[in-house]
Protein backbone atom coordinates (compact mmCIF):
# COMPACT_ATOMS: atom_id res chain seq x y z
CA UNK A 1 0.00 0.00 0.00
CA UNK A 2 1.39 3.34 -1.35
CA UNK A 3 1.41 6.22 1.74
CA UNK A 4 -0.72 9.09 0.41
CA UNK A 5 0.80 12.15 -0.08
CA UNK A 6 0.43 15.49 2.43
CA UNK A 7 -2.05 17.76 0.51
CA UNK A 8 -0.81 21.30 -0.45
CA UNK A 9 -3.14 23.79 1.03
CA UNK A 10 -2.09 27.39 -1.04
CA UNK A 11 -3.24 30.85 -0.40
CA UNK A 12 -2.72 34.41 0.84
CA UNK A 13 -3.53 35.26 4.32
CA UNK A 14 -5.40 38.44 4.36
CA UNK A 15 -5.49 40.87 7.02
CA UNK A 16 -6.93 44.61 7.95
CA UNK A 17 -3.59 45.64 5.70
CA UNK A 18 -4.43 43.44 2.86
CA UNK A 19 -6.09 45.17 -0.09
CA UNK A 20 -8.31 43.59 -2.83
CA UNK A 21 -10.18 45.48 -5.72
CA UNK A 22 -13.86 44.77 -6.28
CA UNK A 23 -12.81 42.36 -8.68
CA UNK A 24 -10.67 40.15 -6.27
CA UNK A 25 -12.94 40.90 -3.92
CA UNK A 26 -15.84 38.60 -5.99
CA UNK A 27 -13.51 35.67 -6.73
CA UNK A 28 -12.40 35.22 -2.82
CA UNK A 29 -15.96 35.37 -2.08
CA UNK A 30 -17.51 33.77 -4.97
CA UNK A 31 -20.25 36.13 -5.18
CA UNK A 32 -20.81 38.76 -8.08
CA UNK A 33 -20.45 42.27 -8.22
CA UNK A 34 -24.22 43.41 -7.91
CA UNK A 35 -24.08 41.22 -4.18
CA UNK A 36 -21.14 43.05 -2.89
CA UNK A 37 -22.18 46.34 -3.78
CA UNK A 38 -25.74 45.25 -2.22
CA UNK A 39 -23.41 44.80 1.16
CA UNK A 40 -21.43 48.17 0.51
CA UNK A 41 -24.68 50.43 0.75
CA UNK A 42 -26.22 48.23 3.73
CA UNK A 43 -22.51 49.37 5.30
CA UNK A 44 -21.56 45.40 6.13
CA UNK A 45 -18.18 46.21 4.27
CA UNK A 46 -17.01 49.48 3.52
CA UNK A 47 -14.37 49.99 0.54
CA UNK A 48 -11.32 52.27 0.70
CA UNK A 49 -11.05 55.05 -2.32
CA UNK A 50 -13.54 56.37 -4.71
CA UNK A 51 -16.40 53.76 -6.05
CA UNK A 52 -14.23 53.44 -9.45
CA UNK A 53 -11.01 52.58 -7.67
CA UNK A 54 -12.41 50.35 -4.73
CA UNK A 55 -10.21 49.10 -2.49
CA UNK A 56 -11.24 46.27 0.27
CA UNK A 57 -9.50 45.32 3.41
CA UNK A 58 -9.00 41.57 4.10
CA UNK A 59 -11.38 41.60 6.79
CA UNK A 60 -14.34 42.05 3.94
CA UNK A 61 -13.50 38.75 2.81
CA UNK A 62 -14.57 37.09 6.38
CA UNK A 63 -17.76 39.38 6.69
CA UNK A 64 -18.98 38.71 3.72
CA UNK A 65 -18.70 34.77 3.38
CA UNK A 66 -20.45 35.63 7.06
CA UNK A 67 -23.20 37.22 5.13
CA UNK A 68 -23.25 34.17 2.43
CA UNK A 69 -23.18 31.31 5.09
CA UNK A 70 -26.62 33.25 6.88
CA UNK A 71 -28.18 33.90 3.70
CA UNK A 72 -27.24 30.41 2.61
CA UNK A 73 -28.22 28.24 6.33
CA UNK A 74 -30.79 30.42 7.38
CA UNK A 75 -32.51 32.28 4.71
CA UNK A 76 -31.12 35.99 6.36
CA UNK A 77 -31.91 38.85 4.27
CA UNK A 78 -28.67 41.55 3.93
CA UNK A 79 -30.20 43.46 6.55
CA UNK A 80 -30.70 40.36 9.06
CA UNK A 81 -26.88 39.53 8.25
CA UNK A 82 -25.92 42.71 8.66
CA UNK A 83 -27.17 42.56 12.45
CA UNK A 84 -26.02 39.30 12.67
CA UNK A 85 -22.80 40.41 11.67
CA UNK A 86 -22.75 43.04 14.13
CA UNK A 87 -23.89 41.15 17.07
CA UNK A 88 -21.59 37.94 16.49
CA UNK A 89 -18.28 40.18 16.45
CA UNK A 90 -19.47 42.12 19.54
CA UNK A 91 -19.56 38.37 21.12
CA UNK A 92 -15.91 38.28 19.90
CA UNK A 93 -14.48 41.54 21.40
CA UNK A 94 -16.74 40.49 24.81
CA UNK A 95 -14.88 36.92 24.38
CA UNK A 96 -11.41 38.31 23.96
CA UNK A 97 -11.74 40.64 26.60
CA UNK A 98 -13.36 38.45 29.20
CA UNK A 99 -10.18 35.95 28.48
CA UNK A 100 -7.48 38.50 28.95
CA UNK A 101 -9.46 39.63 32.20
CA UNK A 102 -9.33 36.28 33.34
CA UNK A 103 -5.71 35.40 32.18
CA UNK A 104 -4.34 38.40 34.06
CA UNK A 105 -6.25 36.77 37.24
CA UNK A 106 -4.27 34.13 37.03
Amino acid sequence: MAAKKPEEITGAILDEESELTLGELCRACGMPAEQIIALVEEGIIEPRGARTRWRFSGICVRRVRKVYTLKRDLGVNVAGAALAIELLEEIERLQARLARLESGRD
